[in-house]
This record gives structure tokens, C-alpha cells and sequence, in this order.
């Protein structure tokens, strides 16, 4: 059974869903001013978040810092091509694991059993 499931896993990995996003991330990550925006919002999100958690409500200097940080990158086109192409190996994963919860279900139902 792992040896199939290695097979599925490398036939993912061979996929066009998956070569698309990693072509879209590599992009993305060759771009150093889009990364360290990315960045920077990622350490203002930890910051926002810790301060939430200790009750503190974000400034409006932080609050203004987060929506230009999210405008540039959210227009960027790398970042469209990232989020467009992780859609795409989603709804391929998705049909993917409908497909195991099938397999899944007709085995349940099988009197048959198998060892291979």
C-alpha cells in the first residue's frame, strides 16, 4: 500500500498542476523586492497578532503599514501567478482525495480481500 502511495505521490509531483506552482513560486522568490515585501508583512502579521493576543489593538500606523504592504503585493503579477496556480493544484488535490475517500468507500464495502 505505501508503495502506491508513494506512486500517486510521484505522479502528483510529475503533474502540470504541480510544475505550474512551482514555476510560479520560483518566480516569486527570484523577485527580492516582492520577497522581502512579503516579508515584511509576514513580521507586521506576527506583530498584529501578538499584540491582539495580549488585547492590544493594532495602531493606525500598522494598520496603514499592512494595507500598502497588502496592496503592492496582492497587485503584483508574480503573486496573482502564485495564488492563481496554488487554486489549480488545490482543485487537483481535492479531486484527488475525492478519489481516495471512493476507493476508500468501495474497499469498506468489498468482501473480497486483497494483498496486493
Amino acid at each position: 500500500m505505501l508503495k502506491r502511495a508513494e506512486e500517486l505521490g510521484r505522479l502528483v509531483g510529475q503533474s502540470e498542476e504541480y510544475k505550474a506552482l512551482r514555476r510560479a513560486n520560483d518566480r516569486l522568490m527570484a523577485d527580492a523586492d516582492l520577497t522581502a515585501r512579503l516579508e515584511q508583512l509576514q513580521r507586521l502579521q506576527l506583530r498584529v497578532a501578538e499584540g491582539l493576543d495580549k488585547g492590544e489593538a493594532p495602531t493606525p500606523a500598522m494598520r496603514a503599514e499592512m494595507d500598502e504592504l497588502m496592496g503592492a503585493v496582492q497587485t503584483s503579477p508574480l503573486y496573482q501567478g502564485i495564488v492563481s496556480a496554488q487554486a489549480n493544484f488545490d482543485k487537483l488535490m481535492a479531486k484527488v482525495n475525492e478519489q481516495i475517500l471512493e476507493g476508500i468507500k468501495l474497499g469498506s464495502e468489498s468482501r473480497i480481500i486483497t494483498l496486493a
